[in-house]
């Protein structure tokens, strides 16, 4: 179909492509605009623009500020059971005092299989001091409970190899990324849901590295929905 050359023709042409460029639902804009419980949808790269940048500080930190783990069904199993139960290959047997016997386990941080429970840690993929310098020292210690316990969202969580998430310790991925190059994307893109999810804010150098990692991933949409 050949375009018009008026001057009517082109910005009716230019009209049309504004239409199909402009989000047309609530799920394309920024997470500022949305409250919590509210469910959004947009491209990972995005998500990181919209993330707020400023300094970071630990001042007044320690662990135990983020109670965990806990029992929040009260079926014996605390959340750490939880996550090996959801994430096993092959499924442990669960014994008194949901003792894990068995099963199978991989981790993705270095795409290794692990066939007993205590060899695995479940890892805040944003560590707990991480989260508290960027927001998380302003939260009610109730809050940060439910982050510290998160096991809404699959990304939050993760079992891992113990080896892996003793070497990342409370890093960002300015300074660690997992062991395994080909988790990398999904790495970042996690961590950039998981900020997203609570709102935390990340450091100039944390931009930097995210930015960087993610020039060379898919700017795949991520699905979040707001807990803060």
């Amino acid at each position: 179909m050949r375009l018009a050359r008026t001057t009517h023709g082109a910005a009716a042409v230019l009209s049309t492509l504004a239409a199909l460029l402009t989000p047309t639902t609530a799920h394309a804009t920024a997470p500022h605009q949305h409250a919590p419980g509210d469910t959004i949808t947009l491209p990972v790269r995005d998500a990181l623009t919209a993330l707020t940048v400023q300094d970071e500080s630990r001042t007044g930190y320690t662990r135990d500020k983020f109670k965990h783990w806990t029992d929040a069904d009260r079926d014996s199993c605390n959340t750490r059971a939880e996550v090996l139960l959801a994430e096993a290959v092959t499924a442990p047997e669960v014994g008194p005092g949901c003792v894990l016997t068995g099963g199978l386990w991989y981790s993705a941080y270095d795409d290794q299989y692990f066939d007993a429970a205590r060899k695995l840690d479940v890892d805040h993929l944003v560590p707990l001091a991480e989260a508290w310098d960027s927001g998380a020292s302003t939260w009610t210690a109730k809050e940060r409970e439910l982050y510290a316990n998160d096991l809404d969202d699959s990304r939050a969580l993760i079992a891992v190899s113990a080896a892996s998430n003793r070497s990342k310790a409370d890093q960002d991925p300015s300074t660690w990324l997992p062991p395994y190059a080909g988790y990398w994307c999904q790495y970042v893109t996690d961590w950039i849901a998981d900020k997203t999810r609570y709102r935390l804010t990340i450091d100039p150098a944390e931009q930097t590295a995210l930015t960087q990692r993610l020039a060379v991933c898919p700017d795949q949409p991520i699905t979040v929905t707001l807990a803060r």
